[in-house]
């Protein structure tokens, strides 16, 4: 019998890389999962005047957003022991919370929320908590929340069109994105900061002059 994949949050550190803490195991997996992507345009100066439709023009990075709602039970059993539960559902809650509080970094007067990663099997996503709706739907007869609904969104200040990440860690052949290196141009040009990286990935021996029809993972 297969072993149920549970859904995770798990804190990361400010460069979004690597992850630091304890996770947080969701109780249940969300039914859907919506990623949702956007551009940042603006209507031109002027176009008014000018026949036909106004072109627009993108003013900055885009964002990638993530949506899910997780389910909360006091009742159901937490972790791994099968017979564990706790008295007030907001003891479960407060976990996902605590990724929406601003933090203060180490040596500066900033706070700022921590990085976290929602992995799910093959589904990954990197980002900032941007919000957080909690919902308690049922009450003990002594007044403690029981059920809870949490629906939270994590975005990036970026396109973040990902490949499906596998269980063993390694890319799935041909879910890698991959991008030509133009003639006569260096992996850095092209890359940029990640030159190095991609390079490795790739398998490049000089990044200053890859082959003609070279192409960087």
């Amino acid at each position: 019998m297969a072993t149920l994949e549970k859904a995770r949050l798990q804190e990361l550190d400010p460069t979004l890389e690597n992850e630091v803490g304890t996770p947080v195991i969701v109780q249940f997996n969300p039914d859907t999962l919506k990623v949702a992507y956007a551009n940042q345009v603006k209507q031109p100066e002027g176009a008014g005047d000018q026949r036909g439709g106004p072109s627009q023009l993108f003013v900055g990075a885009g964002t990638t957003k993530m949506t899910c709602q997780l389910w909360f039970d006091a009742n159901a059993p937490t972790g791994d022991d099968a017979a564990s539960s706790v008295g007030d559902v907001r003891e479960l809650t407060t976990k996902v919370s605590f990724f929406i509080t601003p933090k203060k970094q180490q040596g500066k007067d900033q706070f700022v929320p921590p990085g976290v990663r929602f992995l799910w099997g093959s589904f990954q996503f990197d980002g900032i908590m941007e919000s957080v709706e909690e919902s308690l739907e049922l009450f003990s007869p002594e007044g403690k929340p029981l059920r809870a609904s949490v629906s939270i969104a994590l975005s990036q200040q970026k396109i973040l069109v990902f490949p499906p990440v596998p269980a063993n860690g390694k890319p799935t052949p041909g879910s890698q994105l991959t991008t030509p290196v133009p003639s006569g141009k260096s992996v850095q040009q092209v890359a940029g900061k990640d030159w190095q990286q991609a390079a490795q990935r790739s398998g490049i021996e000089n990044p200053r002059r890859p082959p003609p029809g070279q192409r960087l993972t």
